[in-house]
């Protein structure tokens, strides 16, 4: 880990307000800093609600190294428009937007030019603790009073989709939509979805959406009635040995949601042939595994991350026509520190949501 020793301030720069990790070991606390002026592609927001993601948890303590203090975590983002630069048309001030895990990327790469930008072989600018490309600062997220972010990689908030529960759908949701679509999931699609926490019962409500027959693969019975009500059409219990190999062969596609390092040898068999099981929950370590399920029945196991903008934008366009938003939690800022502890317990179901109303703003912030 690095420490900052001071947050930088820029000429013409707007102060804002936003909570903080100061070291690995640090609770969250308040900060004041500056967000830059707007350059000319740039969209200038008030952030209105703001998810919060196990990936905050995991930078603000480090986890996976790299962090860079203070760390301002936040990237599912909804916010409404204060201005914009000189050469940005989409958005207008009083337009609803959301900014999800990228603010940039290289834009020129034949990754980005497919639109996979979270796969930008120039690697993308992260909405938090990720160098900016032009100023080389650290990048704060949403837990904080205002953004600025490149107009690219701003979204459109559709209408009838609720803003205060929307935020997860830029990182829970589009990290479990992107395989769907990616795997080509449709109507009586088999989908099976390991794990049913803040991914999981996104994936279930997602591929409920597009017609798929969905269930819930999950070590816990007490969960088979939240997964029903999700919209999942069955539940399998995994450390039932008899149900896993009635139900072998039984699955196109399954996403793993679980965050934290596990055994892929049961679920293997449960795959048919050209079937996927999509890791998009731990990142880090695995267990060994054995390669016959693998070859023996033209099997694939295969990793995903987030979706690009395209793929983002006709997701929440997707979620506002199907109506599915996710099961939240609104809290206070200052309640941020309780809801990490409660995320490590596992006591929530399934997002925590910031409104943002209750931070308050700078004593004197100046306009962009």
């Amino acid at each position: 880990m690095t420490s900052s020793p001071a947050m930088p301030t820029f000429k013409n720069g707007q102060e804002t307000t936003g909570y903080a990790a100061r070291s690995n070991e640090s609770a969250m606390e308040p900060i004041t800093f500056e967000r830059r002026p707007l350059r000319d592609n740039d969209v200038a927001m008030e952030v209105l609600y703001c998810g919060v993601c196990h990936s905050d948890l995991h930078q603000a303590r480090n986890d996976w190294g790299g962090s860079v203090y203070p760390v301002v975590p936040g990237h599912e983002i909804v916010g409404r428009v204060t201005a914009t630069g000189p050469k940005a048309s989409k958005y207008k001030p009083g337009d609803l937007v959301a900014v999800g895990c990228m603010v940039d990327s290289c834009m020129e790469c034949d990754q980005c030019k497919a639109g996979d930008e979270q796969y930008c072989r120039h690697e993308p600018t992260l909405t938090y603790n990720s160098p900016d490309r032009v100023d080389g600062y650290n990048t704060h997220g949403g837990y904080s009073k205002h953004l600025v972010a490149r107009e690219d990689f701003v979204l459109r908030l559709p209408k009838g989709l609720d803003p205060a529960r929307a935020a997860p759908i830029l990182c829970a949701g589009i990290t479990t939509y992107s395989p769907l679509r990616q795997w080509g999931v449709k109507k009586g699609s088999r989908v099976g979805v390991i794990g049913l926490g803040g991914l999981g019962h996104m994936a279930v409500k997602l591929a409920a959406g597009m017609g798929a027959d969905v269930t819930l693969i999950t070590r816990s019975e007490a969960k088979t009635k939240d997964a029903a009500k999700l919209g999942a059409h069955h539940a399998l219990i995994s450390t039932d040995p008899k149900a896993m190999a009635a139900a072998a062969n039984s699955f196109d596609l399954i996403i793993d949601t679980v965050p934290v390092e596990h055994d892929l040898k049961p679920y293997m068999p449960l795959l048919d042939i050209n079937g996927a099981l999509v890791m998009v929950g731990q990142i880090g370590p695995m267990a060994d595994f054995n390669s016959v399920p693998l070859i023996m029945g033209r099997r694939q196991v295969a990793g995903s991350v987030i979706g690009g903008i395209k793929e983002t934008q006709e997701l929440l366009d997707f979620c506002a026509e199907k109506n599915i938003l996710p099961d939240c939690e609104t809290i206070r800022m200052d309640e941020i520190n309780e809801a990490f502890a409660r995320m490590e317990r596992g006591d929530v179901h399934y997002r925590f949501v910031i409104d943002m109303a209750s931070l308050e703003g700078p004593a004197s912030a100046k306009q962009s």
